[in-house]
């Protein structure tokens, strides 16, 4: 079963390659993904390492964590799973569940008069 690595503090000039060949050293690398910026296309300095069994990643942490790439010491370490990103659930009793608890900001018109509406709607 394949482990995911995580490798920090890179340098923005660092490549796919150069990791890939640092990390082949330790054992059989199945992916790297390198972290790029979407508008400007350079590294954003964290990438995702895939190692083909525990042992590899193990042995890759020993090796690679502290190591020097670039001019940069690496942060390597076995990477958290993502958490699922959804929307927000604050329950019914929660502070801000329900119409009732509807607070418009100081001076908006437009809020003043939603909430008045909502107070005759809940008569």
């Amino acid at each position: 079963m394949a482990t995911k690595l995580y490798v920090g503090n890179l340098s923005y000039e660092t490549t796919v390659a150069d990791l890939r060949k640092l990390f082949e050293a330790a054992g059989t690398v199945e992916s790297c993904d390198l972290a790029v910026d979407r508008f400007s296309g350079k590294s954003r300095g964290f990438a995702f390492i895939e190692m083909a069994s525990q042992a590899d990643a193990d042995e890759a942490v020993k090796q690679c964590h502290d190591a020097e790439l670039d001019g940069r010491k690496l942060v390597v370490n076995e990477a958290r799973p993502r958490f699922e990103a959804g929307g927000r659930d604050f329950g019914s009793s929660g502070s801000r569940g329900g119409a009732k608890t509807f607070r418009p900001s100081k001076g908006s018109r437009r809020g003043i008069r939603r909430a008045k509406r909502d107070r005759k709607a809940a008569w």
